[in-house]
């Protein structure tokens, strides 16, 4: 067996692994050694379909240290007018040049795709079977704990009768090489965002929407793209939308009341306006892919799929007919599976969470800087709290008070607070130091932000304390 060693031996090449590795290879002195079951750097973006693209803007994904995109505005298609979204290819090539030209180059990262890591510091080629056991000095760092899968990863949980035609959405564009007629009917199976994404090609590729049938187990809130964009010109939409959010929060009653506030502020969009969503999972899209899955009239809400089959499926709410000649698209994926939140530092080990959400990497360059700079897991802990990934309304509470949280602790500490002022991964405190003390009109915003944030505070106490919200 082969005998290596390293200072933090980090399991995962995706995006948070590598945030988490350029992030410490700036901030130390350590050697790092990363280990992946890909054959590339890039974790999910390998398998995932050529479809695929950030729902959030480019200019705060990735690696601290190297910019991705052109940071430019789109001036076409359904973001037109926002900053760009990296699109999968993209992100896959950026993730390349990341190891290739920022990492190893280095000289104090080891690299060892093709691996599957299978604990206490051992990992096995998957090609060779050769075993590697490392010497870990400081940590090993996991940065799978999410356990993302996308549908080409993942086994449907529902049965798959012999007669049904079912894919991925990765085989979409390749159904003109098919054997099979061409479908004459779709039925997308899942609610999230690939099922969304799946339904927005399609009709952008010229599928009918009377043609293609939805199975929503449950319709979703949705975040309003117009809210994420770094430029200072997006002031209003942004740090103006987190003040009316703040303010939304204060004043809501309970957490229906909350979703329907935030509706009303545009901060929060839903695909049907007369259904009641119930599951939040932080999904971005722009008015103008609400407006074309807003097409697909035949919305099956009867719970999830347990069986298709060529001439109908069975639901948890009954059996609906299939029509002739119809593909099934799997969308059902969970991209990141419901684990419980664990400290992110433990002894001989961190497990790499997010500290602020929805953004992963971000969270991971912050986790690396704690780790090269503080002393104690303790104290580490209370400065990177994990914030916990909601699945229905009630857990947007806990999770925003576990963001505000730990954005307070941030502030009160200058040389985080610089240090995080100074990453292009962090974009609103940009902008919010951007703002001339003249200018009226920003101030109040700002003024408004931070009374309404206390407002905030107070109430989403209020209703966690009421029941009226618990971890989703």
């Amino acid at each position: 067996m082969k005998q290596i060693e390293t200072d933090y031996l980090v399991i995962g090449s995706g995006a948070v692994g590598l945030a988490f590795a350029d992030t410490l290879l700036d901030e130390t002195d350590a050697h790092i050694t990363i280990v992946d079951k890909h054959s590339k750097p890039g974790g999910h973006w390998n398998d995932a379909y050529s479809f695929v693209g950030l729902h959030q803007p480019s200019a705060f994904y990735g690696v601290n240290s190297l910019p991705l995109g052109s940071n430019q505005k789109d001036t076409s298609g359904l973001n037109k007018g926002f900053y760009e979204l990296a699109s999968g290819p993209e992100i896959s090539a950026y993730f390349e040049k990341v190891m290739n030209q920022r990492l190893l180059p280095s000289g104090r990262v080891s690299y060892f795709p093709m691996s599957n890591y299978v604990g206490d510091g051992k990992f096995v080629g998957i090609l060779s079977g050769a075993e590697t056991q490392v010497t870990v000095r400081k940590k090993i760092v996991d940065a799978t704990y999410y356990g993302t899968t996308v549908p080409s990863t993942h086994t449907p949980k529902f049965e798959v009768k012999a007669g049904a035609r079912l894919v991925t959405p990765n085989q979409l564009p390749q159904l003109w090489q098919a054997r099979h007629a061409t479908p004459e009917h779709f039925v997308i199976i899942g609610a999230g965002k690939t099922a969304m994404d799946a339904g927005v090609w399609l009709i952008n590729s010229g599928a009918n929407p009377d043609a293609i049938s939805w199975v929503m187990p449950r319709d979703s809130w949705l975040v309003n793209r117009a809210h994420t964009q770094p430029g200072f010109e997006f002031f209003n939409e942004t740090i103006g939308g987190q003040a009316n959010e703040m303010e939304a929060i204060a004043n809501a009653t309970s957490v229906d009341d909350l979703f329907e506030r935030l509706e009303a502020c545009d901060q929060m969009l839903r695909i049907y306006p007369d259904h009641k969503p119930t599951m939040f999972h932080y999904a971005t899209v722009s008015h103008g892919e609400a407006a074309v899955l807003r097409q697909i009239k035949n919305v099956i809400r009867m719970g999830h799929v347990k069986t298709i089959d060529a001439n109908e499926m069975v639901l948890d709410g009954g059996r609906v007919p299939v029509r002739p000649n119809t593909l099934f698209v799997d969308c059902s994926a969970s991209a990141v599976e419901r684990r419980p939140s664990v400290p992110i530092f433990q002894p001989n080990k961190l497990v790499l969470q997010m500290v602020r959400m929805p953004q992963p990497v971000f969270s991971a360059a912050v986790a690396a800087y704690v780790e090269a700079h503080y002393d104690g897991d303790e104290v580490k802990n209370q400065i990177c709290a994990t914030v916990p990934f909601p699945d229905s309304l009630a857990g947007y509470l806990p999770a925003t008070m576990a963001n505000m949280v730990n954005q307070l602790r941030w502030g009160q500490d200058k040389t985080l607070r610089q240090w995080i002022g100074s990453t292009r991964l962090d974009w609103s405190g940009k902008v919010m130091a951007k703002v001339d003390p003249a200018d009226a009109e920003k101030q109040a915003i700002l003024a408004k932000f931070k009374t309404c944030a206390k407002g905030a505070m107070v109430n989403m106490q209020r209703l966690m304390a009421s029941g009226a919200a618990s971890v989703g």
